[in-house]
């Protein structure tokens, strides 16, 4: 089997495992964070647990860059620089910007997103880097890109402002969990969620591509059914919590 054929193979079962995903996530919340629970095996220190599982998506795309058959140009610089500028914030900075030390995380959450990040690293790196007919210099100004871009920047920027207000609503080593109206959180529980969708749906427009699609769509089945779990859980906990709020969209959902 060639490894194109592999690839082919790969990128489809991504597509049919991120429905499985999304559907069963409705009805299972992944076990970290304010849905962290018993039985899920061993855990170890929620901060080395995000540096472990984010790392491998900045450091396979690289890889696959330094391996890549395609002629570097300008346009590949920037989609380089894009994935780069969200994982390695992602991985070696966000991390040590989380107030608390005692959260946990299962190592089975890990694994699954060490598999994750890899698998999806390697199909948009070797898809951009190789087996696409490349992305000449003019691609910059081309309308997609431009478009994708802006949907990029818009969503880090929600998502970085979000995180922030998330970070500072509570003092070092203190646990409890509160309530913000601090911009989109007047109208959506998960900002956070609704910035980070936003960016890999540029991602898949910028490089109009189907790996970059499959991204987004990984993106939205995992987050949406979080984001449905965290406006629950900020109902069930809060009884004042704002009765107009959503989940994810503003005034829909």
């Amino acid at each position: 089997m060639s490894e194109r054929t592999f690839f082919d193979i790969l990128l489809i079962s991504w597509f049919v495992l991120a429905l499985v995903i999304f559907i069963t996530l409705f009805f299972i919340s992944a076990p970290y964070g304010r849905h962290m629970r018993r039985g899920w095996g061993p855990a170890i220190n929620n901060k080395l647990g995000w540096i472990i599982m984010e790392a491998p998506a900045p450091l396979v795309f690289f890889v696959f860059f330094l391996l890549g058959d395609n002629k570097v140009t300008i346009s590949m610089l920037v989609l380089l620089a894009l994935w780069l500028s969200h994982y390695m914030h992602r991985a070696f900075i966000y991390p040590f910007g989380l107030h608390t030390t005692a959260k946990r995380m299962p190592l089975l959450i890990i694994a699954s997103a060490i598999l994750f990040n890899t698998v999806n690293g390697y199909l948009n790196s070797r898809y951009i880097f190789t087996f696409s007919a490349g992305y000449a210099n003019e691609w910059l100004t081309d309308p997609r890109f431009i478009a994708g871009f802006m949907l990029f920047l818009a969503g880090f920027a929600i998502n970085r402002q979000a995180d922030n207000t998330l970070r500072h609503l509570r003092q070092p080593n203190e646990y409890g969990y509160q309530v913000s109206s601090s911009r989109l959180f007047r109208w959506i529980s998960c900002p956070n969620y609704l910035g980070e969708i936003m960016i890999w749906s540029g991602w898949a427009v910028a490089t109009w591509s189907l790996p970059g699609l499959a991204f987004a769509v990984w993106t939205f089945a995992n987050l949406a059914p979080r984001a449905r779990a965290h406006h629950a859980w900020y109902r069930q906990r809060f009884p004042e919590y704002p009765p107009e709020r959503k989940a994810l969209l503003p005034k829909v959902w």
